[in-house]
């Protein structure tokens, strides 16, 4: 029988540092109202100075490998836009610290699309027999690129890890993943854009303005193409799977945005009831937040075993993807 990549744990993790909305307005021109209506973002977990995406991504690895109940994978995938260094890559070292030495390990950056991504690439690995388990994390430390003082942009990120442990399997079983929709347009990559610390800016032997040192975000034509490609992912993964949204028990969109995952599934004909939302409590965690949302789905008793779940997301670069999976029986943090 054809291999086919099953998933087999969880595991999540947040800085305890917790920023509330109020923390925010002692100290920008906002307000706990402002913010909540037009993001659904109550609070975001940041990290303390000296930490590093490696850390998060270490916890959340931790805590998956427990939940697979296995700590045995021969290749490390880190998913994040927030790397430790520009070189060399995060996850070699995230692997030696889980004791994981010698194995496989690499980085990709897909920003907010990062953990469709990773798990299209943990799959294609174990598809042609490169891997039989693979961990794969997405992990991202967004405050330490984000302009804290910026009242439009500061309240949006938090940070964050979710990983989750793939295996060989049968596509018969839950929580086999069998098909993905990937995609992007480069065209549109200054719509969430960080120009400094890049060989672009470094080739021009000068220091970034103070403007290219943080991320930088179109809001509203983020807003509105971010709506446009995860339904239009969501439907083409539907089409290639031969399903229809009547079939789908939940809907676990990228965490950006609260209207925006209501619009999106608005634009799917899917009850809202049915939509898997956290953000209100982690902000957008970037490669971190739909497994997050899977671990607080599976906390509160709302995902079961046997459930039908669509998974899109919409990032940077820009680009999206989406996949379908039954839920399988396991335990998480």
């Amino acid at each position: 029988m054809t291999r086919t990549p099953v998933l087999c744990g969880l595991g999540t993790w947040v800085p305890p540092t917790v920023v509330t909305n109020n923390d925010l307005a002692k100290r920008l021109d906002t307000s706990d109202e402002w913010i909540r209506t037009r993001t659904g973002i109550h609070q975001r977990h940041i990290v303390e100075p000296g930490s590093a995406t490696s850390d998060l991504a270490v916890e959340a690895g931790t805590r998956a490998l427990k939940s697979a109940g296995d700590t045995t994978v021969d290749t490390v995938v880190l998913a994040t836009t927030t790397p430790d260094h520009p070189v060399p890559a995060t996850a070699p070292a995230v692997a030696a610290r889980l004791g994981l030495s010698g194995v496989a390990a690499f980085d990709l950056n897909a920003a907010c699309s990062g953990f469709v991504y990773g798990l299209a690439t943990a799959a294609a690995l174990i598809t042609a027999s490169i891997a039989d388990r693979v961990l794969f994390i997405g992990a991202d430390a967004s405050s330490t690129v984000v302009n804290q003082d910026d009242r439009n942009i500061a309240p949006i990120f938090g940070d964050g890890a979710g990983a989750v442990v793939l295996r060989a399997g049968t596509a018969n079983e839950l929580g086999a993943l069998t098909a993905f929709d990937l995609g992007s347009d480069g065209d549109g990559a200054e719509l969430i854009h960080h120009a400094a610390g890049g060989s672009r800016q470094r080739s021009t032997h000068r220091d970034p303005p103070e403007n290219e040192r943080y991320l930088a975000m179109n809001g509203n034509a983020v807003f509105t193409t971010a709506i446009t490609k995860m339904t239009a992912s969501s439907r083409a993964i539907l089409r290639l799977s031969g399903r229809s949204t009547d079939e789908v028990d939940w809907l676990v969109a990228h965490q950006a945005n609260v209207r925006i995952l209501h619009a999106v599934a608005h634009q799917l004909d899917f009850p809202t009831d049915r939509l898997i939302t956290n953000i209100d409590q982690v902000g957008n965690t970037t490669a971190a937040s739909i497994p997050l949302a899977l671990a607080h789905a599976v906390r509160t008793g709302s995902l079961h075993a046997g459930q039908l779940i669509l998974l899109t997301a919409f990032g940077a670069g820009l680009t999206w993807g989406s996949t379908l999976l039954r839920w399988p029986t396991l335990t998480t943090d």
